[in-house]
Parts: structure tokens; sequence; C-alpha cells
């Protein structure tokens, strides 16, 4: 995907959040499909035959997450060789998880690396803190696990849209970091928003759930957040945590803090911690086809 070209305000150098939001905006970022997807997995009244229907218009897609349903992941007993079958074995929300990890991950086909940062290493970021969130929420017993999965999968959107649609300003933000200082907060400096607010801005108009709205907003200060889904937004900001720390960070470098509430709220230990630490790597070796989706 090419740059969009970067048109900073010649007295500042920063492009506001408003602008980046609409250059998002005029170009098509994630695949129609995709979005109808979410939508379709979401709606209460939209059944396997529904999914199956959006999903067939993607042949590539529908190909990538059948192939993912065969591995060894999900230790079928059997080939699962069509969508039906598929959707039938891990029901609407595995599925649409897989078919919105095949999608966003077009999103970092084209390698880029601007000092510490790697934008394949974003990727494994992104797919690492969603499968931790998803193993956090299952340890805590939230009902809607798999939805911490996909909260924890796009958490950081935002960064790899501030790479590809305000790429100069970005390249300048990167250069800025240190572990002294918080990402958002370099963000705030150098670019006059963070990756939060701005996935928050493509995520409501791409109507994505508020749970992953939420979380995407939120991963980073869930003490602030007063809504339905604070027990998924609490498990994303613990798995961006612990993938950091585990050598898994977003831009290079560990540039996240401790967030005692978010700990408390879920009533997570350190020798919680490092039980999760441990049982992630196996999580993480269990799913190792989603990073190659």
């Amino acid at each position: 995907m090419p740059y969009a070209v970067s048109t900073p305000d010649a007295r500042s150098g920063k492009v506001t959040l408003e602008q980046a939001l609409r250059r998002v905006d005029e170009i098509s970022t994630l695949p129609q499909v995709a979005l109808r997807v979410m939508e379709v997995a979401n709606d209460p009244d939209s059944g396997a035959a529904d999914l199956k229907d959006v999903m067939e218009h993607d042949a590539a897609l529908s190909a990538r997450v059948l192939r993912c349903v065969n591995s060894s992941a999900y230790a079928t007993r059997t080939k699962i060789t069509n969508l039906q079958q598929a959707i039938a074995y891990l029901g609407l929300k595995q599925i649409r998880n897989l078919a919105m990890t095949a999608s966003v991950s077009e999103l970092f086909k084209k390698e880029e690396a601007i000092g510490p940062y790697r934008r394949s290493e974003l990727w494994r970021h992104l797919v690492s803190v969603g499968i931790c969130a998803r193993l956090i929420a299952m340890r805590r017993k939230l009902p809607d696990f798999e939805d911490a999965f996909l909260a924890g999968l796009l958490h950081d959107v935002g960064i790899v849209l501030e790479d590809q649609y305000v790429h100069s300003v970005f390249r300048r933000m990167i250069g800025a970091l240190d572990e002294e200082q918080t990402l958002c907060a370099v963000e705030q400096r150098e670019l006059g928003f963070d990756h939060t607010q701005l996935g928050e801005g493509v995520a409501k108009a791409w109507n994505f759930p508020e749970t992953i709205v939420a979380a995407i907003r939120y991963h980073h200060t869930s003490v602030r957040y007063r809504g339905d889904a604070i027990g998924i937004v609490r498990c994303v900001e613990v798995a961006n945590l612990l993938c950091t720390l585990t050598g898994a960070s977003s831009v290079g470098m560990k540039v996240v803090r401790v967030s005692q509430p978010a700990l408390t709220g879920l009533s997570i230990t350190r020798e919680d911690i490092a039980v999760l630490a441990a049982d992630l790597k196996e999580e993480l070796a269990q799913n190792a086809s989603l990073f190659t989706l």
C-alpha cells in the first residue's frame, strides 16, 4: 500500500487528528469483506449461513481461514474442507477472529523499518496481545473471551495507520522515542494526537463494536474507562504489558507502564503474572499459524 502524502501544519510540523482520520477515510484500508464479517458476526440475528455467504465473496480469505482451521492449533480429527464445516466446528466468533486476522495482516505485507520499529514486529505484537488477552479472559472466566482476542488484535491499529497515513511525522516520532517516556506522551508531543485516539476514530467510522472501540482507546488507561467492556479492556491492557515485557513490543522499545488498577481489577497477582508469562509462550507456539495468515 502506498504511503499517503503527509502535509503537516507549516508552523507546528504536526498533522491534526481530523486530518489523519480524513486520510484514512479517503483510502479503503480494510477490505470491505472484513468489515462485513465483523458486522455479521456481531449481529445477534445473523447465523452461520450469513457469515459463510459474506466470506465466500473473497476466495483467498476463505482459503487462508480454512488453512488455519486445519492447522495443529485446532486439532481437527478430520480435514475441514468448506466454510460451513469450519463455522460449525469453531463457531461464528472464532471464524470471525480468523477472518479479521487474515484481513488485518494485509496492512503489514510491506515491511517498514524505522530505528527500533519494524512493521513485522508490530504485527507479531498485535497477534500476541490478542492471544494473551484471550488467555487472561479465559482464566478470569469472562463470558466473552473470544472478543478479548479481537480487541487485542486491533488495540494498536492506530500505530500502523500513523505509519501509513502520516508517515513523515511518524518517522520523527519514532526517532524521539526513549524508554523514559510512554509512547502516547511522545506521540502527543510530536504528532499532536496518539494512536489510541486515531484508532478509536477509525474504529467508530468502521462501525466496530463498543468492546473493540473501548479496548483501542483505553488499553493504556483502563482506569479512565466507565463502560460495560471494562473486563475486556483490562485484559488487553495487561496483555499489552505482558507481551511488551516478554519481548513482543509494538515499536521495538518498552514504552508502556504497569497499570496496578488493571491488575487489581482482574485479581492478578505477581505470581499470576509469572504463570501467565510461562503459559503464554506455549500458547503462542500452539497458535503459530495466526502469525502468517
